[in-house]
């Protein structure tokens, strides 16, 4: 029989299971549900609250000094949440945890359609090519995917939905994030899962962060810039402005300005990271940091708020006489419930978690009349290393040129020639079947020309340096610049 170790915390919560790995834990339901509930809470305070900061610290970090959380309104759908809700609705519905990725083309196609932008919005449109995940967050088919935010942002459910169990965090975090990014993004994701899943069974913020550290590539920025961040914060404990001029005098690369900085994994996993430092296990405190650290700055406090509601639980939350109106309201999601709240959002969580506590080895029980989930848990540990762009390239190269040649000489329909036209365009094939089937390949040029979407964002919305090179292969290939088309907006 496996040993089951327990642990009164000093807090008073009862019976609270002590997390080593390899060993089978209890945890009591109404324990975890709290937590659950709190990380979703934390996750949506930090996002919504975080919305008027975004962007707004560059150069120099904010200077917020006063924060009271509120959603007076209730929460609503913005990006670091309603992308992963329709995924939650798609798993509860057939009790599956990793949907197959031409469903979630399904699920794209009829939930999400606007409001969305950078990665999502560039793969948005390649589905309608006919390329589905995880071909959308390839690095050489998606300018944005090796450095955009969606890595950190689309994370948090899958942390929450795996107490304890951080690396079947990050795989799940993976499996869903690649639909949109890849590389060092995606160890993005598995920092934050890892760190998420960690946190429901303590509440030492080094044991969090080196979860967090654990789960990344050793080789990867991601893991120098958790080490970076942590050192400096030591040796400025009482000046969080030195460790983000630290920050941005090392990993500021771009000149601040560019996408790359602003919207990407380094300078905001960085923030994530001070901001959970920084504000010493407070909730409010940790938020404020992770406003005033800036960049992207409602992502960071939406994934530290994720992990300081975990600790807090909901209750403790729920109980500071903060103004949060129970309601998660749609804004910008097709063909989705209209009586959402934060409380139903949290019902799905719950009951996802328990369909992944059971697939992992765990189970719910009851333990002297108590019910509990019994977990199976983990250490943390890099489940998918940094990939080799160039090694990937040559690989996709070499899986789809037979299919780029049959779609380009005996395509079916426009979509089918349009899809090999763009393939061929990003894995350097362009120039072979334009030199091989000039005919045919002016016809899939053609049919790509006719995807107006494809082509703004090809065009007008694709990131330096490597929208660029997509741009000079496209014209190079025969595609001609169209007009802007502000559709988007």
């Amino acid at each position: 029989m496996q040993r089951r170790e327990f642990l009164i915390l000093a807090a008073g919560l009862p019976w609270l299971a002590q997390s080593r790995s390899g060993q089978t834990v209890d945890i009591p339901a109404d324990i975890l549900e709290d937590k659950i509930r709190g990380g979703f809470l934390g996750q949506v305070i930090g996002d919504l609250n975080g919305l008027e900061h975004e962007m707004k610290y560059i150069a120099e970090p904010g200077n917020v000094r006063e924060y009271i959380p509120a959603l007076p309104d209730g929460a609503w759908t913005d990006d670091d949440t309603d992308i992963e809700w329709p995924y939650l609705l798609e798993m509860q519905r057939t009790n599956t945890i990793l949907l197959p990725y031409p469903q979630i083309t399904d699920v794209w196609k009829k939930h999400i359609n606007r409001g969305v932008w950078s990665s999502h919005l560039y793969m948005r449109q390649l589905m309608d090519l006919g390329i589905d995940p995880p071909l959308t967050g390839r690095i050489a088919v998606n300018p944005w995917a090796d450095f955009n935010l969606a890595g950190q942002f689309v994370s948090e459910t899958w942390g929450l939905i795996s107490p304890g169990m951080p690396r079947t965090a990050a795989r799940i975090g993976i499996h869903y994030t690649h639909v949109s990014v890849d590389g060092e993004a995606t160890q993005s994701t598995q920092m934050m899962d890892a760190m998420i899943a960690t946190a429901f069974f303590t509440s030492d913020m080094e044991k969090i962060l080196d979860a967090g550290a654990a789960a990344v590539d050793s080789r990867s920025t991601m893991r120098r810039i958790i080490a970076d961040v942590r050192q400096w914060a030591r040796e400025n404990p009482n000046d969080w402005r030195a460790t983000r001029q630290l920050t941005k005098d090392k990993y500021c690369l771009y000149g601040g300005d560019d996408w790359r900085d602003r919207n990407g994994v380094w300078l905001n996993g960085a923030s994530t990271v001070a901001a959970l430092i920084c504000g010493n296990g407070d909730f409010v405190r940790t938020v404020r940091h992770a406003f005033n650290f800036g960049w992207d700055a409602d992502n960071n406090a939406a994934g530290s708020g994720a992990i300081l509601g975990v600790i807090k639980g909901n209750r403790f939350l729920q109980s500071q006489g903060w103004n949060i109106k129970d309601q998660y309201r749609n804004t910008s999601r097709d063909a989705v419930p209209q009586d959402e709240t934060i409380t139903s959002y949290g019902d799905r969580l719950m009951a996802v978690t328990e369909a992944n506590i059971v697939r992992q080895g765990g189970s719910k029980t009851t333990v002297n009349g108590k019910a509990v989930y019994r977990i199976k848990t983990e250490q943390p540990d890099n489940v998918e290393p940094l990939a080799d762009p160039e090694k990937q390239r040559d690989a996709l190269r070499g899986e789809f040129r037979g299919q780029i040649e049959k779609g380009i000489t005996v395509g079916a329909n426009s979509r089918e020639k349009a899809r090999a036209a763009y393939l061929a365009i990003c894995l350097d094939v362009a120039p072979l079947m334009k030199d091989r089937h000039p005919e045919q390949w002016s016809q899939a040029i053609k049919a790509l020309a006719s995807y107006s979407r494809v082509m703004q964002v090809i065009f007008y919305l694709a990131p330096l340096p490597a929208g660029d090179a997509i741009r000079r292969k496209a014209l190079a290939a025969g595609l001609e610049t169209p007009a802007q088309i502000k559709w988007w907006v």
